[in-house]
């Protein structure tokens, strides 16, 4: 026998509180109270404000007009990430978001050109750099965006992309979405947890000036504080600080140095590394690093020098520390977004690991009983989730030629996971890569990365070799001119943001 639940309490605003409001209040249709406490004296982390392609499925599904949350987010177009010094001092690659060359069958495309490589070295000819090989690198660094077509064989077809906004404004925007919808907002701060004394479940929290809100299922929304889920219920933390030994960043925003450009840029620095988010009405900057091997004097001032244009404000410290709960559903408590755990934002994952973590909560979405197999599910996931994230920006580090530095050296020469191990190996043995247990990131990204550190595999697959040589020079050839003709003909981001918001102007 099914006892619905009643009541719902999320347990701070943000862009996580929003995020889960919204969602449960598009899913639910007012058949389930929704309250959110949230203060206006505490602020948020905010530094969330670039996203991935999968963004766009949580959008949809809530039936959000994206140019509309894009004027109202003074957002702008992501279609990758540029990664600057992180190999070694001078090198410069993207991890694009969408397909890189053409079709080749059950061959990825970067094979033939691991073959073709080694060809014109063996000529001493000059080696086309793979990036020429995507439009969706071609495009940002030139600057362009048009949304994808359904005009089969075109490389367009294949772009995919994700957003840059203010993450302040898209939790304002969800806010209003959410209210619409019943969601009430109760203005306060959670001084108290109470707990069930028989099964140590949480029965209300209470509020600074006295308000007791009960509840049935509670989602823990505070950040780093993770009042219910840790200082409640004691969860427990993994450490991941031996793998990700950066744990601190000055945030600051700047004046728009020149028209806003459709990418990230993370540039690494002597202990950690910068990011540049560029929206319509500023640019996002920050600096991230370890506390172990730079001062805060010295982080802030590295930041500040390499602005590009006048800051628009202080500069802010925010300390964190790399893992994740030992359990993410405890009891009758979800932990959402940053009292969950925390990676690093290097590929821009905390906004989609909130997007995974509702997804998830609303599959497995509990009745009164909270039976323990649904939260052992969610709990595996979401291990899994980060573990495999986890490793992924592992890589960045740990695959690098630098030794200007003892933090570069100490990334160089630790200890990785397992998984990560082998699938090195893999890939500089043979060029291979597989996906395990529904991993976020694709081949393809593996590759523009493991590529891009300077990690060289040893030879390609077997099936290249049955391609006669004038076809992979062609093939070759003709991807690399129709990628570049194509770019060159789309539209500029500017003009798709005046075209599409130019109220925003």
């Amino acid at each position: 026998m099914i006892e619905p639940i009643s009541k719902i309490v999320i347990a701070g605003g943000g862009t996580a509180g929003w995020m889960t409001a919204a969602a449960l209040s598009n899913t639910l249709q007012n058949t389930c109270e929704i309250v959110l406490i949230e203060s206006d004296e505490i602020g948020t982390v905010g530094v969330g404000e670039a996203t991935i392609p999968q963004m766009s499925v949580f959008n949809h599904s809530l039936g959000i007009d994206e140019d509309d949350m894009l004027a109202c987010t003074q957002g702008t177009i992501k279609l990758g990430i540029e990664f600057v010094d992180w190999s070694h001092l001078g090198s410069r690659y993207m991890h694009p978001f969408g397909l890189t060359g053409v079709k080749t069958g059950m061959v990825p495309f970067y094979h033939y050109w691991l073959k073709q490589r080694e060809v014109l070295a063996s000529q001493g000819k000059e080696i086309p750099h793979i990036d020429e090989y995507c439009l969706n690198t071609c495009a940002a660094r030139k600057g362009k965006f048009t949304r994808p077509t359904m005009q089969d064989k075109s490389p367009l077809r294949d772009v995919s992309y994700a957003f840059h906004f203010d993450a302040g404004l898209y939790a304002k925007y969800l806010r209003d979405y959410s209210e619409k919808r019943g969601v009430i907002r109760q203005e306060g701060k959670i001084v108290k947890t109470n707990l069930r004394p028989e099964d140590g479940f949480i029965e209300s929290v209470a509020l600074e000036k006295g308000e007791i809100i009960k509840g049935e299922l509670f989602i823990d929304c505070t950040g780093f504080r993770a009042l219910l889920i840790e200082e409640a219920l004691k969860t427990g933390y993994e450490d991941y600080s031996h793998y990700l030994p950066c744990d601190r960043a000055w945030a600051v925003a700047c004046e728009n140095p020149e028209a806003p450009a459709p990418y990230t840029r993370s540039t690494a620095r002597t202990a950690g590394w910068q990011w540049r988010i560029p929206l319509q009405h500023r640019m996002g900057n920050g600096h991230v690093f370890s506390s172990q091997f730079m001062s805060d004097d010295e982080a802030v001032n590295i930041l500040l020098t390499n602005l590009e244009a006048k800051a628009l404000a202080d500069p802010r410290l925010i300390r964190f520390k790399t893992g994740r709960r030992k359990k993410f559903w405890n009891k009758n408590c979800v932990a959402i977004g940053l009292s969950s755990g925390f990676l690093e934002p290097l590929e821009s994952t905390s906004i989609h690991l909130i997007q995974m973590g509702i997804a998830k909560l609303i599959y497995l979405f509990p009745d009164k009983q909270f039976r323990e197999i649904d939260s052992k599910q969610y709990n595996e996931k979401s291990i899994l989730e980060f573990e495999r994230i986890r490793d992924f920006i592992i890589l960045h580090y740990h695959a690098t030629q630098r030794s200007d530095s003892e933090f570069w050296n100490y990334c160089r020469n630790m200890a990785i996971p397992e998984y990560l191990s082998k699938k090195i190996s893999l890939f500089e043995s043979s060029g291979r890569i597989f996906r395990k247990d529904e991993e976020l990131f694709s081949e393809a990204g593996w590759f523009a990365v493991m590529n891009g550190q300077g990690i060289k595999p040893k030879t390609w697959h077997p099936f290249v070799d049955n391609m006669p040589k004038d076809k992979l020079t062609s093939l070759l050839g003709n991807t690399r001119n129709n990628i570049n003709r194509i770019a060159n003909g789309l539209p500029s981001q500017q003009e798709f943001i005046a075209r599409h918001f130019p109220a925003n102007l």
